[in-house]
């Protein structure tokens, strides 16, 4: 089998299929039977030891966002109708602001709230005297002239793009890779995100709130001893050195919002994350062969004498099936109200015996995570709903619903029933059988590409909806869906022509029944069928986009979708990977495109 490009990064063996499928069941536990049968690729030629990744990694660490660039004299900022001259640091956060002011986010008050705190942190004290008020504060010119920079940047010549594509490949080749073991491997984000305004999803509480700038003095750079360590820019020093090889990370820093760590890691594409990635799915089909036997004993937990084994097995029955997540404990400071399974209080169900023709419905409202709000009506069986009863008696609403259960004992309880098994691999479980399962059903054999894809993208959309994957429509939609129908309504217009054209050419065609007349309407009739395909195709452009409009595709199909499922699927029907695969996608699943033939079953 022709090695794919994640294989061509790294030299791998070929070895026999009864010492590699040794290897790679009993040594890294790995289901070999969707392999190929001919060989097994091993991506690695040596295996270390136990929680090592790498013996030398060398790079050449982050590239710092650009230095703040003062505002021209001639745009300025008012306040209360004057013009007030503000201090760099006052008026780049301004400057933040003014970039969002046609933005939905600045009409809201607690983003006002949090950047108007933050910006006065930034300001003088003579600032802080004067500014009291966001209300009185005008940005309008700031705005206008970003806009005309934007509009500026579109106009530019061809000459001026290709500077900054040239600068931007110099980067690239620069800072864009690096060494690990001996092979070249790309990098994914070494550009370090410039300070701005945080936005967060859903009604995140720190929204608005200021992004500070990133500095060498808070980077921790990770690298092997006999590597050559990158040297801070000048007159900074890092944070810290490490040389820890049992972490895939490049460069790490801690974000003021949230006080979550980033990192520059490796790009997807590349050896150690798509081994990672095939491991992830291999771990999610080793579930599939025990699901069965899970399923039965936490339904039969249901009736256990413990009260902590039935709050489990109601948890668990919940994350299975409908895909939660099981909730971490919040870190020290965090302030967002945010749920998942284990972590659910009484407020955030209510239970109906009957609901919309319906026995035994639960009413799931919650914030999970992003903020993102969870609201469902579930109906569940009859066990587990008096189970849920007897767990909300003599309780206030900010009780605990599970009180005797926390993510810990869940986890230790999954890793006894399967290794390797956490609330995630169910996830991950229920989101590729549902896509394989979709697939099978919408899936009509005699449907052209379009029709097909617009079948792909529901079923996508069906796990992205178990999966609670919701997104604010695009601003631009309602603009977007008009020009479209715009172009339907044109095309509708051009094969009504068309069609009037064959009707003449026909009954010409009956009249002289000589072999030009035949031709033509041949001709015509081609044509009618070219127009009627380019109008279903934008037809179904239009079916598909609207259903889309609250949903969002991409992060299932790159997170939770065994990728070999679709790869299978575009092999069997003849449908080119670019149409459901970007180039970034076809890069970080290079093997699955290689390892999986039109019959693979997740």
């Amino acid at each position: 089998k022709r090695p794919g490009k994640l294989m061509m990064t790294r030299a791998f063996n070929l070895l026999t299929l009864l010492d590699a499928t040794y290897i790679l069941e009993f040594k890294l536990q790995i289901d070999t039977s969707s392999f190929p049968k001919q060989i097994i690729l091993l991506w690695e030629e040596e295996r270390y030891p136990e929680g090592i990744k790498w013996k030398f990694l060398e790079h050449k660490g982050p590239v710092f966002a650009p230095p703040y660039e003062p505002l021209p004299e001639n745009v300025k900022f008012y306040y209360d109708g004057k013009v007030m001259k503000l201090s760099p640091k006052a008026e780049e956060v301004a400057t933040f602001f003014a970039k969002m002011l046609d933005h939905e986010y600045t009409t809201k008050d607690i983003f006002r709230k949090n950047f108007f705190k933050d910006w006065r942190k930034e300001m003088t004290n003579e600032e802080k005297n004067n500014i009291t008020s966001l209300s009185k504060c005008d940005f309008n010119q700031m705005s206008q002239y970003f806009k005309a920079q934007t509009e500026a940047r579109k106009q530019m010549s061809k000459e001026e793009k290709l500077k900054i594509k040239e600068e931007n490949e110099r980067l690239l080749k620069e800072y864009g890779f690096c060494v690990m073991d001996n092979h070249r491997e790309r990098i994914a984000n070494f550009k370090i995100e410039p300070p701005g305004l945080f936005r967060g999803r859903g009604n995140h509480p720190k929204m608005g709130m200021l992004k500070r700038r990133i500095m060498p003095e808070d980077i921790i750079i990770n690298c092997s001893k006999d590597s050559k360590v990158p040297p801070p820019p000048p007159g900074h020093k890092w944070k810290e050195v490490r040389h820890d090889n049992k972490v895939t990370w490049l460069v790490s820093w801690t974000e003021n919002i949230q006080g979550s760590i980033k990192y520059i890691m490796l790009n997807p594409s590349s050896r150690i994350k798509g081994e990672k990635d095939w491991q992830k799915y291999e771990t999610a089909r080793r579930l599939k062969k025990c699901v069965d036997k899970i399923r039965n004993q936490y339904r039969e937990d249901w009736k256990s004498k413990e009260m902590k084994v039935r709050q489990r097995a109601v948890a668990l029955y919940f994350i299975d099936k409908l895909a939660l997540r099981a909730g971490n404990e919040k870190e020290e400071g965090e302030t967002a109200d945010t749920v998942g399974c284990c972590s659910l209080r009484v407020e955030h169900i209510n239970l109906h015996p009957e609901m919309d023709g319906q026995e035994y419905v639960v009413e799931f409202d919650f914030l999970g995570k992003d903020s993102i709000r969870y609201y469902n009506k579930v109906p569940v069986e009859k066990r587990v709903f008096k189970n849920l009863q007897l767990f909300m008696e003599n309780k206030q609403p900010e009780d605990d619903l599970f009180d005797r259960l926390n993510t810990s004992i869940l986890n230790k309880h999954l890793q006894d029933l399967m290794e390797g098994l956490t609330a995630k691999v169910f996830r991950t479980y229920n989101a590729s059988i549902t896509l394989q399962q979709q697939l099978k059903e919408l899936t009509a054999p005699d449907e052209n590409i379009p029709a097909k894809i617009l079948s792909y993208n529901r079923a996508n959309r069906a796990v992205a909806i178990l999966c609670n994957h919701q997104r604010a429509p695009p601003k631009t939609f309602e603009k977007s869906m008009m020009n479209l129908q715009t172009k339907i309504d044109a095309k509708k217009d051009q094969l009504a022509d068309a069609r009037r054209d064959l009707k003449s050419a026909k009954a010409e065609a009956k009249v002289r029944k000589d072999v030009k007349s035949k031709k033509v309407v041949e001709t015509k009739k081609k044509a009618v069928q070219r127009l009627e395909e380019q109008l279903m195709k934008l037809e179904v452009q239009a079916t598909d986009r609207e259903e889309n409009k609250q949903i969002a595709l991409g992060t299932s199909k790159l997170n939770y979708l065994d990728p070999r499922i679709s790869v299978a699927w575009c092999k069997k029907w003849g449908i080119p990977i670019e149409k459901i695969y970007n180039k970034t996608q076809r890069e970080k699943f290079a093997w699955a495109i290689d390892m999986a033939d039109k019959d693979y079953e997740f």
